[in-house]
């Protein structure tokens, strides 16, 4: 019986560092799963309900006792590469805590390293393919690497997990007004932006479905804010930790997103959007889609207060409400969204998968 090939992943999730990095990566074990391989999840920090969904996937977790990124860290990491076969393994890397110096030590474990990237965080790449799915994405942003470093560039390489594939050549319907809005500003949120939202939609008599993390801090004030707006004149719901967010995606008429991997996502499936930065990798990212016509860009989420929510400031002497704009202008969105389905085609993770499936 021929023994199923192995990929191992080195990733976490936190209320720092949000979820996206265990998220994208399920998306590739997915896709390394149907080429008939298995992996592995090896994570210093991951909540539970994160590592109930990896297992309910079929992979498998093991933890990693030391700090992200630090000395020890390495260490386990090579231990295990070195368990589950070396110089044969594929290892994917994700998360801004792991340097170049971390990355060398693993290439000196002897295995085939890609590292997944959004902005240039290292200093140096020593892996055999970098990563970067975003629309932001430039050579010039691994000018330090090293020879044999192959880079991955664009949303052409966009993570998208498989449940989304199923709405391959769905047509959206754009309404005259967009009533309904998803909002989903990442697993963690530490700034709480969702409750800033939620508060400012209140009283606009919208159907709004807010996405939340089960590591989000602010979870119980959420809650409980949403409970005491259920006379208010917007129906407001929560979903924690959703299984099926294409659904969610495919309901909504609008979304208000964070400008991280939830962008591939919604432009896979065409929802008009309005980013929120809530994190300085997310700058380029959510201006660039702005600028590219995908989206509209609010700024930087903690900057946020209820009263100018939504105001845009073109000049010091002009501003006028963006979201109203975006929810009244059919004609808009509609354009969006015909752009953004042009971007992002769901074929990410197989073409990496294949990628790794072929020996060097």
């Amino acid at each position: 019986m021929e023994t199923k090939k192995i990929l191992l992943i080195r990733a976490d999730a936190s209320v720092s560092m949000g979820t996206g990095h265990i998220m994208r990566m399920i998306a590739l074990a997915q896709a390394w799963q149907e080429e008939g391989g298995e992996a592995v999840f090896l994570c210093a920090e991951i909540s539970p309900a994160l590592g109930a969904r990896l297992k309910e996937e079929g992979f498998l977790l093991e933890k990693i006792q030391a700090s992200p990124g630090c000395r020890e860290d390495l260490e386990a990491t090579c231990v295990a590469i070195a368990r589950y076969g070396a110089e044969s393994i594929p290892v994917a890397l994700d998360g801004y805590q792991f340097d170049a110096d971390f990355q060398l030590g693993l290439k000196n474990a002897g295995c085939r390293l890609l590292v997944m990237d959004d902005y240039g965080h290292a200093a140096f790449y020593h892996a055999d393919w970098v990563l970067n799915q975003n629309i932001s994405a430039r050579e010039e942003h691994y000018a330090n690497r090293a020879p044999h470093t192959r880079l991955l560039l664009g949303t052409k390489f966009a993570l998208l997990r498989r449940e989304f594939l199923k709405y391959r050549g769905w047509q959206r319907q754009i309404p005259e007004t967009a009533r309904k809005v998803l909002i989903s500003l990442g697993g963690a949120d530490p700034d709480n932006a969702t409750g800033k939202f939620i508060e400012a939609l209140d009283p606009l008599h919208l159907e709004v479905k807010v996405v939340v993390g089960g590591s989000n801090p602010h979870l119980p004030e959420l809650e409980q804010a949403v409970e005491s707006l259920k006379t208010q004149p917007s129906k407001i719901e929560l979903v924690v930790n959703p299984k099926d967010m294409p659904s969610l995606m495919a309901w909504a008429d609008l979304a208000i997103a964070a400008g991280g991997s939830t962008a591939w996502e919604l432009a896979f499936m065409g929802l008009p959007s309005l980013f929120v930065i809530l994190a300085d990798n997310q700058v380029a990212i959510a201006t660039e889609l702005e600028s590219a016509g995908f989206g509209v860009c609010l700024g930087r989420g903690i900057d946020f207060k209820k009263d100018s929510l939504f105001l845009k400031m073109p000049t010091p002497q002009q501003s006028f409400n963006i979201f109203f704009d975006f929810m009244n202008n059919k004609s808009f969105r509609q354009q969006i969204s015909l752009n953004s389905k042009n971007l992002v085609d769901g074929g990410g993770a197989k073409r990496l998968a294949e990628i790794f499936q072929k020996k060097k």
